[in-house]
């Protein structure tokens, strides 16, 4: 079987568990990746509209954690935990996102980065552990909605660095 087609196999095997969001970004690819690699880049954009971020450690790397709070507009704090899992500038990043280390609820995330003409096409595909967790997080935290304002915060804060 050719690598496409176990890509799709896989991609249909966790569909109604997974979220992908894509958006095109006028920026070159190394300038919108590097805007994860720092976290005085990721500070400035991480989250939902009106989100802030308050990290505790930072280490980009495979292997590296970034240990952070994101702060509500409504006041409400959220634990948050990252584990970079792959790095492979400026193409892909693959990591495990959850409250904390051991999170039993944690989820997969992969973003890549291709051209597209003069700028970037990110692409972030989530995959939950189950169909209930990730329904949770559409229903509950509008995951979609909040993924898609976080790919637009990307794209204003990396244009406006330009």
């Amino acid at each position: 079987m050719s690598a496409t087609r176990r890509g799709e196999a896989a991609r249909s095997a966790t569909a109604d568990r997974e979220i992908a969001i894509s958006r095109v970004i006028d920026a070159p690819r190394e300038l919108v990746f590097e805007a994860f690699t720092e976290v005085r880049h990721l500070s400035r954009w991480w989250g939902p509209e009106g989100f802030t971020i308050t990290t505790r450690a930072f280490e980009f790397r495979a292997g590296g954690v970034w240990d952070f709070v994101m702060h509500g507009p409504d006041g409400t704090d959220y634990q948050e935990w990252i584990s970079w899992t792959e790095i492979v500038p400026p193409e892909r990043i693959a990591l495990l996102h959850g409250e904390s280390r051991g999170d039993p609820n944690a989820f997969e995330s992969v973003l890549t980065f291709a051209p597209d003409g003069a700028g970037t096409r990110i692409e972030m595909r989530t995959v939950f552990r189950t169909k209930g967790l990730r329904d949770e997080a559409v229903e509950k935290y509008q995951a979609i909605e909040g993924g898609q304002q976080t790919l637009n915060k990307l794209a204003d804060y990396v244009t406006a660095i330009l």
